[in-house]
This record gives structure tokens, C-alpha cells and sequence, in this order.
């Protein structure tokens, strides 16, 4: 199967999540790279984020805190390894800033906006080692969590 970004995409290794967003790729892209905007709809609701940093070039951080309601916090730093304006980001938490090994890490992130008209499809491809991690991420509730999160871009990006 190819991914819409021209990858191959494996169902047993990723899983993927698409919405329409009904805003142009550009305002999808700063929702997406601003710290500020970032922190408005990227974790499902009633969580929020409650630090996030972006250093928007390949090697640069994408460091987000999501934070629980009862208040429990998870930190995640990821490492970019591509950033096409406008179209792709491409995050990895297998890599710290710099290309640093993580010993943690389990998935490399792909997001995609294309235009459809006055819209703009986001497309999320989360890409695994193995069965085992990609399995662990569905159960974790990806399709869930991720669907929630564009959901709620698609709500938050026409009012920035």
C-alpha cells in the first residue's frame, strides 16, 4: 500500500490516521510548527499540553509535555528529521536533538498536508520496528488519540 506522501506504508508495521482540515495549508502548517498553537490542540481532550518547544530544522527538538487531568505528566522529546514548509514533517522519538541515540524510542511520526481546495488533508502515518511496538501503540489508543487530536486541529486551525 503507498501512503500518500508516495512512502510505502506496511499495516503491519503503522498505522495511519487522515482528516480534512477546512483551512489552507499554510494556516494547517503554523498549527502544526508554532509552540503556541501547538499547545491549543495537540493533546486529546480534556488533556492539554502544558510545555512545548520547536526548533523547526532537521536535527531540531519537538520536546511536548501532555498532561493528564488528574494532572500526570509524560514528557516526549523527538528529534525532526525532515521538515518540507507547508507539506511534510517527519519526527522520530528513536532520535534525541542532534541525532542523538534515544533509549526509548518507538515510532517515527510522518505528517502530510495536501490541498483539497479551500481545505487541506492531514494525514498522520506513525511507523514502527515491529509488530510488537506498532501493536502496543494501537493499544496504547492511537487511532483514538490521534483521531481526537486532528479532530480537535480541525476545530481549533479556523480560529487562530
Amino acid at each position: 500500500m503507498t501512503a500518500p506522501d508516495g512512502s510505502t506504508f506496511d499495516p503491519l508495521l503503522d498505522l495511519m490516521v487522515e482528516r480534512v482540515v477546512h483551512v489552507s495549508p499554510e494556516r494547517a502548517w503554523a498549527a502544526w510548527t508554532d509552540p503556541d498553537h501547538v499547545r491549543q490542540w495537540y493533546a486529546p481532550a480534556p488533556g492539554m499540553i502544558s510545555e512545548c518547544e520547536i526548533d523547526l530544522r532537521p536535527g531540531g527538538v519537538f520536546r511536548f509535555v501532555p498532561r493528564q487531568p488528574d494532572g500526570v505528566e509524560n514528557p516526549i522529546t523527538c528529534c525532526y528529521l525532515e521538515v518540507v514548509p507547508h507539506h511534510r514533517l517527519v519526527w522520530t522519538d528513536a532520535l534525541m536533538p542532534g541525532y542523538r541515540p534515544s533509549p526509548t524510542g518507538f515510532f517515527t511520526a510522518v505528517m502530510t498536508l495536501e490541498p483539497r481546495g479551500d481545505a487541506t488533508l492531514c494525514t498522520t502515518v506513525a511507523m514502527h520496528r515491529n509488530a510488537t511496538d506498532r501493536n502496543h501503540h494501537a493499544d496504547m489508543g492511537f487511532h483514538d488519540g490521534w483521531g481526537t487530536v486532528l479532530d480537535q486541529l480541525g476545530a481549533y486551525a479556523p480560529t487562530m
